[in-house]
């Protein structure tokens, strides 16, 4: 049997979501707890594993079990052996070809910068922070030129284990409330960095470092060398996994609510 789990998490308590040699990630906490109910060892398989410091809204994995139990099992039965900066959303079995990776048609990333002179107390481990003003539009129009399909090297870590570095970026607007600036992402697949890599190099436009046309030149050289360094992970939040209606994998919103836990 195959189940799928949504999840979501606080980044600033584990070490990434893959499995460590010592312990301490997202995926270390969950098996344990899956296994005590299962009766048996579990091996989890996400949507899209997460660096140390990334948060997840709606994070999507698999394992598969010979034993059966009821969906609150899955849930409240193991919610009850986790620490609280982890839970498990939702469980269901799904059918045996589905994959929480590869069957997914696109993701969805936010990031959340705080733009403001003093440095965030409240929210140092759940936003992004930069202290000179940044210009709305500029960021806008940089933003313009990194949607559609295209080769990403320049935005893509030298430890990226994709085999192409072409993604289609289906959508990145960027939004203003009083000191907050919201960068939403979405597209098919991300490479390892490109949302932290792609939130700095506007950042640099915003800020007047470079004009926007800048961004395109960058994308076009294909060098990681030319793009600005890679962005802060706290601001960072996996915010939504979708897939085809016949996997019948729950399509909650939840964007606005990351509101209410990332403070301004």
């Amino acid at each position: 049997m195959k189940i799928a789990l949504g999840i979501e998490y606080d980044g600033s308590r584990f070490l990434g979501w893959q499995t460590q040699p010592g312990g301490g990630s997202v995926q270390d906490a969950l098996e344990p707890a899956l296994a005590a109910i299962a009766g048996s060892a579990v091996t989890l398989t996400c949507a899209g594993r997460t660096d140390r410091g990334v948060h997840a809204r709606a994070q999507v994995a698999h394992f598969e079990t010979e034993a059966e139990r009821p969906p609150s099992a899955w849930v409240r039965g193991v919610n009850a052996m986790l620490p609280d900066s982890v839970a498990v959303l939702w469980a269901q079995p799904v059918d045996g070809e589905f994959h929480a990776r590869y069957s997914a048609f696109a993701r969805t990333y936010r990031y959340v910068l705080l733009n403001r002179a003093v440095r965030p107390a409240l929210a140092a481990h759940y936003a992004g922070w930069h202290h000179r003003p940044l210009e709305l539009e500029a960021m806008r129009e940089a933003a313009c030129l990194l949607t559609g399909e295209h080769d990403f090297s320049a935005f893509r870590s030298a430890e990226c284990q994709a085999k192409s570095p072409v993604r289609t970026l289906l959508g990145l607007s960027i939004e203003r409330t009083r000191d907050r600036i919201d960068f939403v992402l979405r597209a098919n697949a991300f490479l390892h960095h490109m949302v932290r890599n792609i939130v700095g190099t506007l950042v640099y436009v915003g800020k007047g470092k470079h004009p926007p046309r800048w961004a395109g030149e960058v994308l076009e050289s294909r060098e990681r060398s030319r793009a600005a360094p890679t962005f802060a992970p706290q601001g960072l939040y996996l915010e939504a996994v979708e897939y085809d209606a016949r996997w019948s994998i729950p399509t909650e919103n939840t964007s606005q609510d990351l509101r209410d836990y990332a403070p301004g």
